[in-house]
């Protein structure tokens, strides 16, 4: 959680930064914009007309969606960081993945080496290499055969609005 400005500025950050302060969107919403209470807590609305509490409706609404908007804003910007760290994670995984197999085919050639020369034991190492990856191509190529890039249910539900939207 965030503190309060202080005046200080974060190392890198440009002039005139504030670091954000959360705020409470459900203290921020009075749900009465200015009308006046009785002493039971409710909305004294007598001898108001019905326009005007119209009106108050409409910007307790209003008010009432900016906020639901910016909440979602920020439950989506806090979601994408999350999502962007999970991938970069992801990312570094998959290289120290790749430095692993580079090193143990390294180790492989070298133990074949003392077998039958350095020359033929890189020889099978490639050629495992690429039946490794020949089988990885061959089912990929499979999946994406098996791939529907239209959106089935989506075009059957699309086609049924319009005779949903027509008087019977």
């Amino acid at each position: 959680m965030s503190t309060p400005y202080s005046g200080a500025t974060p190392a890198g950050a440009p002039q005139g930064y504030a670091e954000p302060t959360p705020q409470n969107y459900a203290a921020d919403y009075s749900g009465t914009m200015g009308t006046p209470m009785t002493e039971e807590g409710r909305p004294d609305v007598e001898g108001t007309s019905v326009g005007a509490l119209m009106g108050e409706v409409a910007k307790d609404l209003s008010t009432l969606m900016r906020q639901e908007l910016e909440l979602a804003k920020v439950e989506i910007k806090a979601e994408a960081v999350k999502a962007g760290t999970g991938a970069g994670l992801f990312g570094a995984a998959g290289f120290a993945g790749y430095m692993v197999l580079m090193f143990l085919s390294i180790a492989l050639w070298w133990a074949l080496s003392h077998l039958v020369g350095h020359s033929w034991s890189a020889l099978i190492v490639a050629v495992l290499w690429g039946v490794i990856g020949f089988v990885a191509f061959t089912m990929g190529r499979k999946k994406f055969k098996e791939v529907n890039p239209k959106p089935e249910r989506t075009v059957e539900t699309l086609s049924q609005v319009p005779g949903a939207l027509k008087p019977n």
